[in-house]
This record gives C-alpha cells, structure tokens and sequence, in this order.
C-alpha cells in the first residue's frame, strides 16, 4: 500500500472513530486532517477520473469503518468513565486544525470579512443549539408522501454529513425521526431506509457539487465560513472548566490532541 493510501486509511480510521463522539463532527474532523477537500472533489468529480476516485473513497470509507469498529467501546468507556478529559482533548485536536483551514481560505490583509464570515459560520452552528428537538417534525407519512418525505429528510442529513461542525444526530433530532432511524438500522427497515438512503445520496451529490464551486470560486469566503463552522463545533463539545487537579489533566489532554494534528501534518507533508 502507497504512503498516500495508507494515510488516506488513517485518516478514515479517525473520522470514523471520532464520529461517535457526541457534538464530535466527522466533517469537522475531515478538514482538520486535511482530506476534507479531496473528499469533496472525489465526490463532486467523481465521474471525470472514476478509478482514483473509487479507490480514493473505498479506502477512506474501509479505514471510517474499521474506526468505528475498533474505536466504539474505547470511546465509549472514556467518555462514560472520563469526559472532561476527553473533551478537551478533541477540543485540542478542532484547535490544532484552525491555522490550517485559516491557510486555505488565503487570506492577504485583515479586512471586516475576516471577521463576519467565521461569525456567521459560527452563529449558523449554534442557532442549533437553540433549536428544540421536533422542531422539523415530519410526521408519519406514508405511501408517495412518506417516501418523498424521508427523501427529503435525507437530503437535509446529507448536508450535516458534509458541513463541518454541524451534527448528523442533532439534525435527525430536530425532524423527529432520530428515534425511527436508529430503529430502522437495527431492524433493517428497508422501507424506511431506502427512500432515506436515496435523499442522503442526493443531498451528499448536490451539496459537494455546490461546496466544490464555492471552494474554488470563492475560496476565502467558504473557508472562513467552514473555519466558523469548526469554531462552532469547539463551543458545541465543551464541558465546561474543571476544578483542581483535573484542571491540569484536562490542559494535557488538550496539549496532546492539538500536537497529535501537528504530527500528523508534519508526517502529511514528508
């Protein structure tokens, strides 16, 4: 396996794997590692260089896969048995990745647009959290009317699938179908997962094909904005600050997730 390959298997492994964390974004976390953009394209063009695309998205989606599979019950004991450590340390890991998404956006001189596009990269992320659960309630549709309805929920999934920052969970929350999806999973209702299926697909086509065009049309603008939606996810994850002796733990952990990023870099860039 080339370097690139097993590196673009990592990557996938610590998307997959962080995914499973609360608040945790898995787009988020794809731009901190710097395959954020390659996905995108990969997805968008797919059809202009098929081979490398495929090959480029099996081996990411393999690593995501075998992340989750290897990472869930670590994860699960850590956040259940430790959370304020293990917060501040992907809180770290979302730190880490700022100058990096604050290089793309190409920035020359400082201007108000510095500022007003990662603010409202971050409000559209909190706004959130204000957001009561239900609040897109879709009902229980059936028939014609309940297909394109669980499409339409897909496609909006599907945008939370490739935004930064902003949760798939939470999202499935706000319509009122998290209870019924994850029901579905385990019960493999294809009924409810194909028509939910194909909107996920149709919203992850329409929604790289946009991000691709603004990335390279407007580039400082569209990474200021996803460096907003990275600095939400910050807000969404933290604890709170810890008192005495797990104060210090909680600023190692920190320490260690922001170098980890720095490392991988310094590996992505031999």
């Amino acid at each position: 396996m080339s370097k690139d390959l097993l590196m673009t298997a990592l990557k996938g492994l610590c998307v997959g794997g962080t995914m499973l964390v609360p608040g945790v974004s898995g787009g988020s976390m794809a731009m901190i590692l710097g395959i954020y953009d390659k996905l995108i394209e990969s997805v968008s063009s797919f059809l202009k260089d098929v081979k490398n695309s495929l090959i480029f998205l099996i081996t990411f989606s393999l690593g995501g896969g075998v992340g989750m599979i290897l990472l869930a019950k670590p994860l699960l004991y850590l956040i259940e048995s430790y959370p304020m450590l293990l917060l501040y340390f992907f809180i770290g890991v979302v730190a880490g990745g700022i100058p990096m998404i604050y290089q793309k956006a190409e920035v020359e001189k400082i201007t108000w647009k510095v500022f007003l596009y990662p603010a409202l990269g971050l409000a559209a992320v909190l706004l959130f959290e204000f957001l009561p659960a239900d609040f897109l309630q879709l009902g229980n549709g059936e028939g014609i009317l309940g297909f394109l309805l669980l499409a339409a929920a897909g496609i909006v999934a599907a945008v939370a699938l490739v935004l930064p920052g902003i949760s798939v969970s939470y999202l499935l929350l706000l319509m009122g179908i998290y209870d019924r999806t994850m029901l579905a999973i385990g019960d493999l209702n294809l009924s409810y997962l194909i028509p939910l299926g194909f909107g996920i697909i149709l919203g992850i086509i329409l929604t790289t094909k946009l991000l691709e065009n603004a990335m390279k049309n407007h580039t400082q603008a569209t990474y200021l904005i996803i460096l907003g939606f990275v600095a939400g996810s910050m807000a969404e994850v933290f604890p709170g600050i810890p008192q005495g002796i797990e104060l210090f733990f909680c600023l190692a952990a920190f320490v260690a997730g922001y170098g980890i990023i720095q490392l991988l870099y310094s590996i992505d860039r031999v």
